[in-house]
C-alpha cells in the first residue's frame, strides 16, 4: 500500500490553464437593456414580498406564569383566542384559566 501522497501542484506548467478569463466589457447600455426589456414584455424576476398579516398588538403582561403550553389549532380558532384575549384584557394564560374554571363548573352535577 503506498503511504506517500500525490502533489496536485507537481505539474506547474498545467496551472496557466485554469487561469480566469477577462472580463469582456459590455457592449449594450443598461437603459437600452430596458427599453428591450419592456419591449418585449419580459417578465421582472424581482422577488415579490408575501403580504403580511396584520400585526397584532403588544401583550407583555407581568403574571408570574412561567409554564409554556404549545397546542395545534387551525387559525380560525387562533383568532378567537386572540379576539377574546383582546376584547377581556386579559393574557393568553388569564383566559385560559376563565374557560377551564367556566367548564369546570359548568360540568359539575
Amino acid at each position: 500500500m503506498n503511504t506517500t501522497r500525490t502533489n496536485p501542484f507537481s505539474d506547474i506548467e498545467t496551472l496557466p490553464a485554469f487561469e480566469a478569463k477577462p472580463k469582456t466589457p459590455r457592449t449594450i447600455a443598461n437603459d437600452q437593456v430596458d427599453q428591450i426589456v419592456e419591449a418585449s414584455g419580459f417578465p421582472s424576476r424581482e422577488a415579490s414580498l408575501p403580504p403580511t398579516a396584520p400585526a397584532r398588538s403588544g401583550r407583555r403582561y407581568k403574571t408570574g406564569r412561567n409554564q409554556q403550553i404549545n397546542i395545534k389549532a387551525t387559525p380560525q380558532v387562533i383568532e378567537r383566542l386572540y379576539k377574546i384575549a383582546d376584547a377581556r384584557r386579559v393574557p393568553l394564560g388569564e383566559l385560559l384559566e376563565q374557560a377551564l374554571d367556566a367548564l369546570e363548573t359548568s360540568a359539575t352535577p
